[in-house]
């Protein structure tokens, strides 16, 4: 690809790299990508690709902790905004979903949950990742019981969960294209959701 971001050095930048592999995943899922054909893609060697990540598996997982560290600069832009907690929860809901179908950050978590059961690293990174989301959201929700917007009485911890679990289901819906299922009605479903397990006072 001749507009590949290289280094001083001539080589592709692993950042590039990471967004390529995304594309690409997207576009034909894992099992369809080889090393030699996200080379071809980059204008670089197999061999150099297999030199920063040595398998697809690892691939996958770079490439989703790399989208995944910019959507956690999102969020702690978000959490630290001087708006009201409603609408924080609310824009916590629109960074979650996909963009819509093929969503390339949301194709990589397909992939990932379907290798997680027999690969203990991906596990563990999945937990991670996931475990970030959670925080954050107990993080705004707590601080807007502080406040006085949502219920005193709320468990922050048990909401969060929840929330990410419907906001998880809603998500895969919109991202493989099931009849009916678009970013739109997703983000209503989401908000009537939050509504009911994040009650005003």
């Amino acid at each position: 690809m001749a507009g590949a971001a290289r280094r001083r050095d001539g080589q592709i930048a692993q950042e590039r790299m990471l967004e390529e592999a995304m594309a690409a995943i997207a576009e034909d899922g894992l099992a369809a990508l080889t090393m030699s054909a996200l080379a071809e893609r980059l204008g670089t060697s197999g061999g150099h690709i297999l030199y920063y990540f040595g398998s697809k598996d690892r691939l996958l997982l770079e490439a989703l902790r790399w989208s995944e560290d910019r959507l956690t600069a999102e969020r702690t832009e978000l959490l630290g905004r001087r708006v009201t907690a409603h609408r924080k929860l609310d824009l916590f809901l629109q960074l979650y979903l996909p963009r819509g179908p093929r969503d390339p950050r949301w194709t990589l978590w397909i992939e990932l949950w379907a290798r997680t059961p027999s690969n203990e690293q991906l596990r563990t990174a999945q937990q991670d990742i996931d475990g970030g989301w959670q925080r954050d959201l107990e993080a705004l929700l707590a601080k807007g019981v502080d406040q006085g917007r949502f219920d005193a009485a709320l468990d922050v911890g048990a909401r969060a969960s929840e929330l990410l679990a419907l906001l998880d289901g809603l998500s895969t819906r919109v991202v493989l294209g099931q009849r009916g299922a678009d970013r739109t009605e997703a983000l209503a479903r989401a908000r009537t959701a939050a509504a009911l397990l994040v009650p005003r006072p």
